[in-house]
């Protein structure tokens, strides 16, 4: 059964305990998001002379680094932290009764809140920097959403074997870091070996990456072909996952 009063009351406690106790409190969900645009936009533009290859524009390669950046930030984040959240929810799952794989939409939904800040920020030093948009920005919520739902398929297999194995997690966070290098977001594809140029179009990350950063930085439809088949794996691991989950739910409670 999905309890949606307990999952909204999960997000903003989640989203909210992140500044408890500070001085500027909610405040911080603003300056945060700022420093890390200034970062990737203007320390890496303008104080280090980063340039993209086949543009001029001096904040090209921190646009190119921040759509990639700050969606990944929401994937690894949710994929992480989904990893745990049936052991670090137990006392809930014993004493509420609620769906177990409905515990890592929270979490999807609290890592969407601090990207739908940063995202606004970014769009707003666009509109300041005389960036202009295109139609094809409105993909950009089809392309988040694909793209947590491809974290909640594969986080809810990780979080059922993570009960059972509990190295499962340090396990994901080094898959995760691999998994960061082995996506072009603070380089280029270009400059990969051409065995690796043909192996990365198998990476999902990739896939949801570059359609951010076609739409961003290259003023460019997405390859929609690639965006459809993703669209179909998603699913597919999305209800693999489940499946095992209700395989193993009986367990899964017992060994809680």
């Amino acid at each position: 059964m999905l309890n949606l009063s307990l999952i909204w009351e999960l997000t903003k406690r989640d989203f909210t305990e992140q500044f408890a106790g500070s001085a500027l409190g909610m405040t911080w969900a603003v300056v945060f998001p700022v420093i890390n645009l200034a970062i990737y936009t203007i320390v890496f533009g303008q104080v280090m002379g980063a340039r993209l290859p086949g543009h001029s524009g001096v904040y090209a390669y921190g646009v190119y680094v921040t759509v990639g950046l700050v969606p990944w930030i929401a994937f690894q984040n949710s994929l992480s932290r989904s990893t745990s959240v049936f052991l670090e929810k137990k006392p809930i799952i014993s004493k509420v009764r609620t769906s177990m794989p409905a515990l890592l939409i929270y979490i999807s939904l609290s890592e969407s809140i601090t990207f739908v800040i940063t995202m606004s920020l970014f769009l707003l030093f666009l509109l300041l920097t005389g960036y202009s948009f295109r139609i094809n920005l409105l993909l950009v919520p089809f392309i988040y959403f694909l793209q947590q739902l491809f974290a909640f398929g594969v986080g809810l297999l990780a979080a059922t074997l993570n009960v059972f194995i509990r190295d499962f997690k340090q396990l994901i966070g080094i898959v995760l870091q691999l998994w960061f290098w082995f996506t072009p977001i603070v380089y280029v594809r270009d400059i990969l070996p051409d065995a690796m140029k043909s192996l990365i179009r198998f990476n999902p990350a990739y896939v949801i990456i570059e359609s951010y950063q076609r739409i961003f930085v290259f003023n460019a439809e997405p390859a929609y072909r690639t965006l459809i088949i993703m669209t179909v794996v998603t699913h597919l691991i999305l209800f693999g996952s489940y499946a095992v989950f209700r395989a193993l739910e009986k367990d899964v409670r017992d060994f809680l």
